[in-house]
Parts: structure tokens; C-alpha cells; sequence
């Protein structure tokens, strides 16, 4: 039999505690590529707007060309949208006339 009591335990000593890594990868105002990870993210605390779609793990990301720009849904939601830019639609549209021609 043990004459000392058993010596209690490390809340680190085992388990997962490193830093997930989580928060907004791009900020607004910046030019995103379709596929770019926007947020990451545990629930939906932000959620997603035109442009944007949410994966399995409720992480946001671009679905095309453009730039961020996150808008207030109610006093206590988020919402992110990539917006194109006037630029890059005008390109769009002179390669499909392009393509249309041919």
C-alpha cells in the first residue's frame, strides 16, 4: 500500500492545446481568388454572404474573384461578401463575347 496520496494532474500534460489557428485570414478591402479562405471558425459566428460559402467546418471561403467586405447583419451578426470588381467583370464579359464570336 502507498503511504503518500497520488499527486494530481497537469491540465496540459496530455490532450490537444495547441493554437487552432482560428480567425480572419483576409481582412476587408483585400482581393481575393475563388477558393481563398476568408474565416475560420468554430460555429457560425459570421455568417456567409453573395460570393461566399461556408465548409464542413464552418470555414468561410471565396467562391470567385473580387474583394472582402463584411457588413453588419443585426447588432450582433456578421456577414462576409466578395464583391467584383467593375475590372474584372469587364474582362469576363469581353472573353465571353470572345468566345461567342469564334
Amino acid at each position: 500500500m502507498a503511504h503518500k496520496k497520488g499527486g494530481g494532474s497537469k491540465a496540459t500534460q496530455k490532450g490537444n492545446v495547441s493554437g487552432k489557428r482560428l480567425g480572419v485570414k483576409v481582412y476587408g478591402g483585400c482581393v481575393v481568388k475563388p477558393g481563398q479562405i476568408i474565416i475560420r471558425q468554430r460555429g457560425r459566428e459570421v455568417i456567409p454572404g453573395k460570393n461566399v460559402e461556408m465548409g464542413k467546418d464552418f470555414t468561410l471561403f471565396s467562391t470567385v474573384d473580387g474583394v472582402v467586405e463584411f457588413v453588419w447583419v443585426t447588432k450582433s451578426r456578421k456577414k462576409v461578401n466578395v464583391v467584383k470588381t467593375k475590372l474584372k467583370a469587364e474582362k469576363e464579359k469581353s472573353i465571353e463575347k470572345k468566345k461567342a464570336s469564334k
